[in-house]
């Protein structure tokens, strides 16, 4: 069919006049679980016909093609008992956890609810749902569709954000650090799923020539995912990437563990991540952490665990905001650690707007190797294509753009020897930066001295002048306090 996100909007469309669904996040909750199990009867019907006496995990009477698939099935109430009194009870709670497909559908269950309440308007969401065949390449391929569609709609939810990053993005960050066939890949904040889908496609494209270069493939896609929509829509894009049971897809929060008991057989070769930022652990959290890397600030965590899950020569890149570039305090002593234990070898900075609308935030991407500490940093700073001003939900940032970056990379193994400084590109010695407190944000020299009027850059100055007026109204205080207990 070829209008695989018309379909999603009537579906909204039919969702809306529902009562019980509150919001678009419910709305969308809602559809994943429905298009989960759709696509998981599709991918049945292939196994079926692959694999030799093929058994599915569900009880034949729950399988959607036996009360879903046709369209004068039942319906009103009839359905909406059938759903709640069957299919969500037995999915939850009574499957045999001893199979791997049984363990997804169970997890993907768990913190999925029914919201709708009329078994009508249900029935008409199935049928839409049922016009979409997931076993030909086309309605596969506008799955991409879908997939962007309900992104959107998270937009509006309130916080995709930090479920979301461009797919220029991503892969460009997947295409630089170049996982191998055999490398174990983590992204230990996976939301939606969007870098581990860029590792699938990269180690089909460059490296998966039989059944059993993808058995490898199969289980080196490591994902962790703290809140249950993004995980519901990472596990459902996992299997529509030909992930088989994506039981390496966890709802958990990676942070929640303490960092002593990982051992050698949880690290990794290669973690590619877009971590939270900006955000607050819950209380206790940082206690998982060495007191001098305790912090609540997500991303800081998430830094100080990703340095220490990498195996020796393990691989990063991660997205990360210029405040923890500059930042002081705990973000020195994990930037100190950062240099000590990996070659940060490139920065690359990229312009505002990347990540419009969910934040103004500007941000970086850093690329390091654990096991050898930084010599010096490279910086790239990425600029607007020409004619381009910032970047928007209409005209986002192309992979294209990243052309250059990649004709300038060169090779790690000989230390980046055929890199050369230009009008973008600048290196910055570790001396300097050991000089400088471990502050990253370094400036383009090739760039003259330019007025910044970026609103969060002023608030930023500004709060920084405040913090030094109250410092210096506190010592006047603490002084005459003194005097006056003196007298």
């Amino acid at each position: 069919m070829s209008n695989v996100s018309g379909v999603i909007k009537s579906i909204q469309d039919i969702m809306r006049k529902d009562v019980g669904v509150d919001g678009d996040a419910q709305r969308i909750s809602q559809l994943v679980w429905m298009l989960f199990l759709k696509i998981f009867d599709d991918h049945e019907k292939e196994l079926e016909l692959t694999e030799d006496n093929y058994k599915s995990p569900i009880p034949e009477y729950l399988r959607w093609r036996n009360w879903a698939a046709n369209a004068e099935g039942i319906t009103g109430d009839e359905l909406l008992d059938f759903v709640n009194l069957q299919v969500f009870p037995t999915l939850k709670t009574k499957l045999n956890l001893q199979n791997v497909k049984a363990q997804v559908i169970n997890s993907m269950f768990l913190d999925a609810y029914n919201y709708m309440k009329s078994g009508t308007l249900m029935r008409q969401v199935i049928n839409k749902l049922s016009e979409i065949d997931f076993n030909t390449k086309s309605d596969r391929h506008t799955f991409g569709t879908i997939y962007e569609q309900i992104l959107k709609d998270l937009q509006s939810a309130g916080n995709a954000g930090e479920f979301y990053t461009p797919r220029a993005v991503t892969t460009f960050m997947v295409d630089r650090i170049a996982p191998r066939l055999e490398e174990t890949v983590l992204d230990p904040a996976c939301g939606t799923g969007g870098f581990l889908s860029n590792v699938i496609e990269y180690k089909r494209d460059h490296f998966v020539k039989s059944p059993a270069d993808e058995e490898v493939l199969q289980r080196t896609i490591l994902g962790v995912e703290k809140k249950s929509l993004p995980h519901m829509l990472c596990t459902t894009n996992m299997i529509l990437h030909g992930i088989e049971s994506p039981v390496n897809i966890r709802h958990d929060n990676t942070l929640s563990r303490p960092l002593i008991d990982y051992t050698n057989k949880d690290r990794v070769d290669v973690i590619v991540t877009n971590p939270p930022f900006g955000g607050m652990e819950e209380d206790g959290i940082e206690n998982n952490f060495p007191a001098s890397y305790r912090t609540r600030e997500t991303a800081d965590l998430f830094m100080t665990l990703i340095i220490h899950l990498l195996k020796k020569d393990g691989r990063a890149a991660l997205v990360l905001p210029d405040g923890f570039l500059f930042g002081e305090g705990i973000k020195t002593r994990i930037k100190e650690k950062l240099m000590t234990e990996c070659n940060l070898h490139t920065i690359v900075r990229l312009p505002n707007g990347v990540f419009s609308p969910y934040t103004g935030i500007k941000t970086n991407l850093l690329f390091f190797t654990k096991g050898t500490p930084t010599e010096s940093v490279w910086y790239y700073e990425h600029p607007y294509p020409e004619g381009v001003k910032s970047y928007n939900k209409t005209k986002p940032m192309r992979f294209e753009e990243f052309e250059t970056e990649i004709a300038w990379w060169g090779n790690e193994a000989d230390g980046f020897a055929a890199r050369v400084e230009n009008a973008q590109a600048w290196k910055v010695g570790v001396d300097e930066i050991k000089a400088r407190n471990y502050n990253l944000d370094i400036k383009n020299p090739h760039v003259g001295e330019q007025i910044n009027h970026d609103p969060e850059v002023l608030l930023k100055q500004y709060q920084v002048q405040q913090d030094k007026i109250q410092e210096l109204r506190n010592q006047i205080k603490a002084i005459l306090s003194e005097a006056l207990n003196n007298k």
